[in-house]
Parts: structure tokens; sequence; C-alpha cells
């Protein structure tokens, strides 16, 4: 009997990418699924969207890209949105405050998909608002012991505090990190040592299955209880970087839940990544080779 898809869901901010010249489909947890339903999950998006124009046609864009939609809420605030502006490929941010996904209900629908959710992502930045941040923490309650709580650090702005942090590592069994926010740890946290040591620190404190680090144009390294992989990461012509962790992040879970092992699940996202950094936007479409 064939095994079913696995059922990948993020929790969090769905927004518009307003660049420049145009606006794209996005939000950290939202970008994880995508790219987790490109290559094989089930995925399904908890947020909330206005009643307005920008509402309808994010709904559109998740209905036409594989994500189930069914489980985002219409509240009476302003669908979310950031102004993006490129440098060189990399994105600059700024996130309006006041916005639909500051409050995601929780509803009984929603409870019901978590009890079985294989794998959950979330961030720091869709628990600016209490609302949103009381709907995660009791949907992560509803989760099966075997699910993997992926926590991407993912910060941005102002909108995160070490108090916040640690309440979401506690939550989690996977964290994502990049080397600069990691370095933004350092003294919040009071580490010493290497990047390895700062790493290692974070696995024992907390229990964490596995802790994905990526260090951009560098190199990534993925840690799990019994082994560490470091891939350099490929050069290619970068268009922009938005959504690159994101689709190695989806990538490499939905690897793992789809039974590969460590090594092959990293190669696999690190392929992912650097093809995403090529495209414009977090939601490129996939070649059949990828």
């Amino acid at each position: 009997m064939e095994k079913s898809k696995p059922v990948v869901v993020g929790i969090g901010e769905l927004l518009w990418d307003v660049f420049p010249d145009v606006k794209k489909a996005g939000g950290a947890p939202i970008n994880f699924v995508y790219h987790a339903t490109q290559l094989g999950a089930e995925g399904y998006a908890i947020s909330a969207v206005g009643n307005d124009v920008f509402g309808t046609e994010i709904i559109q864009e998740l209905d036409k890209n594989g994500i189930d939609s069914n489980y985002i809420s219409t509240v009476e605030y302003p669908t979310g949105s950031v102004m993006v502006e490129l440098k060189n490929g990399i994105p600059a941010y700024t996130i309006i405050e006041g916005v639909a996904w500051d409050h995601i209900p929780l509803t009984q629908a929603s409870i019901d998909l978590m009890k079985r959710a294989d794998a959950v992502c979330f961030g720091t930045l869709a628990q600016r608002a209490t609302e949103s941040r009381e709907t995660l923490r009791t949907l992560l309650s509803y989760m099966p012991s075997h699910a993997l709580r992926f926590f991407d650090i993912n910060i941005r702005q102002h909108f995160y505090s070490k108090e916040l942090i640690e309440s979401l590592l506690e939550l989690a069994n996977v964290f994502k990190i990049n080397d600069e926010e990691l370095e933004m740890l350092r003294p919040m946290f009071g580490l010493e040592g290497t990047i390895e040591d700062m790493c290692r620190w974070f696995m024992q404190k907390y229990g964490l299955r596995y802790l994905v680090l990526t260090a951009g144009a560098e190199y990534s390294t993925i840690f799990s209880e019994e082994e560490v992989s470091t891939i350099p990461t490929p050069k290619v012509q970068v268009v922009d970087t938005v959504g690159a962790g994101d689709s190695f992040s989806g990538a490499f879970i939905s690897s793992i839940l789809t039974g590969k092992p460590l090594r092959e699940a990293h190669e696999k996202a690190v392929k992912v990544a650097a093809y995403v950094c090529t495209q414009s936007g977090a939601w490129p479409a996939y070649p059949k080779d990828l």
C-alpha cells in the first residue's frame, strides 16, 4: 500500500511581498509549505486575510499553487503586505503592522488539522501580536508526538525578544537559523565558542532533533543527534534570494518525512534553494528535474 503524502502545515504570516514593479505572494511559513508541496507533501496554510482585494487574490494564489486555503480565516483587518527593496538581489523588508495575520483565530477545523500533521513551520514574526501567538501555542499542543515542529527564527525588524525566542524553542524540535541570526543570539544567550559550539548548545539545551544552519552564499550545516552534514552553497546567477531559506527548509523537511537519510535530504535542500535564488519571488514553478 502506498504511503499517503506527509501533511505539512504553515502557521503565521500570509502576505504580499510588494516589489517596486510587482507583487508576489509570500510569508515564511507559507513559503515553506509551498516548497514542501512541490516535493510531494500535502500542504496547508493556517493564517488570516482581510475582506479586501489583496485577500481574495492571495487565496487564489494559494489555490493555484496547490496549497489548501480552507484554514485561512477572513478577519476585519487588512491583508498583510511587506514592502521589499532589492539591493544586489538581497531583500530589505518593511513590514506593515496591524494586519490580518496578527489576528489568526483559533478554529475547530485548524485543531482537527493539527491532530494529523506530520510537520508544522512557525517563526517569530507572527508572534508579535497576542491573538496569533495564543492561537499558535494552542494549535501546537494538539500535534502528534512524532511530528516535526519546525521553528524558523526568521528575525525581522524589532519583532523579537529573548523571551519569545526561548518560548518558541521550548515548543520546537527542529530549529532553523542563519549565520547572522546566530551571531545576534550570541550576546543574548551569553554564548561563547565557535558556530558549531553554539549550535550544539541549542541542540542539547532544547532537546532538538535537528538544527539547520544556513550561511547564505557560503555553506549550510545540518545537525542531528547522530550526525553533522555540511555542504558548500553552489554558485548560481542570483536573481533574488526571497524565499530561498524557506525553500531549503521545505525541501529538507519533505525529504525527511518521506524517509530520506539526513545527507540526501540536505543535498535536496541545497539544490532547491540554489534554484530558487535564480528565480524571481518565493514561489517559482519547479522544473521537472529538480
